[in-house]
């Protein structure tokens, strides 16, 4: 529809919450490790994805939300319907939250700060050129 109408961009509310359900989403389910970045630019090149509040809190921008009185209107597109794995990845996250305060903040620093060297995926990391006294590889792009 943003190809349609012309637009350079798309501009989502995604925010910590959705990030943090897709990636274990994609980890449990796809096998792969990936989330929502704030900026990506689409498959076909010519539409930019944004979502500026992906570091924000679901429950901050709900208390700010309020405390405007701007209304909030649910989503059923992006699989907050009963029933569907993401209520599954909500619930989860919001368990661990709770039994151990602060791990979203936590978790949310981790996907803004990943290690090639200490992953397994061979297309980002050459684990071959790894050898005792040559170049420390551990932090290769």
């Amino acid at each position: 529809m943003a190809r349609e109408e012309g637009c350079s961009a798309l501009v989502l509310g995604h925010h910590r919450e959705d990030v943090l359900e897709t990636f274990f989403m994609n980890l449990f389910h796809g096998g792969r490790l990936a989330a929502m970045p704030p900026k990506l630019l689409n498959d076909e090149g010519d539409v930019l994805v944004l979502r500026p509040l992906a570091f924000a809190a679901e429950a901050d921008l709900g208390k700010f939300a309020s405390a405007l009185d701007f209304p909030i209107i649910p989503c059923d597109l992006c699989g907050s319907q009963d029933g569907l794995q993401r209520n599954a990845m909500k619930a989860m996250l919001d368990d661990i939250e709770r039994r151990m305060p602060g791990r979203k903040d936590t978790m949310i620093r981790a996907l803004a700060n990943a290690r090639p060297s200490h992953l397994l995926d061979r297309s980002l990391f050459d684990f071959t050129a790894i050898a005792p006294g040559g170049p420390n590889l551990q932090e290769m792009p």
